[in-house]
């Protein structure tokens, strides 16, 4: 892995970072089983965790008609594990080369491609969904299990971060401008194995391709912010508000209670 400075240069340079190895195999078959447990609980209580992309754009993909990603947010509301993984030293490392040494959690969410029918993604930004001030917002996709090319893995426009806030870009309607400019199969593959974390802006252009494979797909999105920073306006849908590290620096008794 990189030095601090070195993930700083090539993350504002690309809009993205790579980490490889930052989970230990033990660590991974831990954070796993918990992955499954709370699949397995969500499922039991016929919680509708099917969140595969919908709108005007889901079609541009050709994906199965029957295409399922299960979806949930906020994993260390059910699991102490997966608290610990967030909490996780060389996790924040990464994170703090980037952001410094304030982080705010400002939610989880796990993602499962089922093997053959596991829902794509569009390309898109992450920004419009949950806006901060000073535009901060990161995202480390953690790789609980390997994810190739034909396992629907993530992909991403190297400096696309540079667009800045464009409209358009949410992924849910049909865009002349991302087909034309960042279509998903021009987009860098980016192949991991189990205990890789890829982290990207929230400007930065990503999506994914169906999975075909035999094997299920598993990544936890993780979604942070400097403690210098915090959600536009009255957004606080989802927000943890949770200091990983160092201080929330804008935080108040109205804002930390609201």
């Amino acid at each position: 892995m990189k030095n601090a400075k070195e993930i700083k240069e090539f993350f504002d340079e690309n809009g993205y970072y790579f980490a490889r190895g930052v989970f230990s195999p033990q660590a991974i078959r831990e954070m796993e089983s918990e992955f499954d447990r709370i699949v397995s609980h969500n499922t039991a209580r016929n919680d509708n965790s099917n969140r595969k992309w919908v709108g005007d754009n889901k079609d541009l993909l050709a994906a199965r008609a029957d295409s399922v990603i299960v979806h949930t947010h906020q994993l260390q509301s059910y699991s102490a594990r997966w608290l610990q993984a967030v909490l996780d030293p060389g996790f924040l490392d990464v994170v703090e080369a980037i952001l410094g040494p304030d982080i705010i959690l400002h939610h989880t969410k796990l993602l499962q491609k089922p093997a053959e029918k596991g829902a794509p993604f569009p390309m898109h930004q992450d920004w419009s969904y949950f806006p901060s001030v000073n535009n901060t917002m990161l995202g480390g996709s953690i790789h609980v299990t390997r994810a190739t090319d034909d396992m629907g893995c993530l992909r991403v426009y190297p400096g696309s971060h540079r667009l800045g806030r464009t409209t358009g870009t949410n992924g849910q309607e049909a865009s002349a401008f991302m087909e034309k400019n960042y279509p998903l199969s021009g987009a860098k593959v980016i192949e991991a194995e189990a205990g890789d974390v890829l982290f990207f802006h929230y400007f930065t252009v990503h999506g994914s391709m169906p999975n075909t494979s035999k094997n299920t797909r598993k990544n936890v999105l993780v979604q942070l912010h400097s403690g210098n920073d915090r959600i536009e306006g009255d957004n606080h849908h989802i927000n943890s508000r949770l200091v990983l590290r160092g201080f929330n620096n804008i935080a108040t008794r109205s804002y930390v209670e609201a």
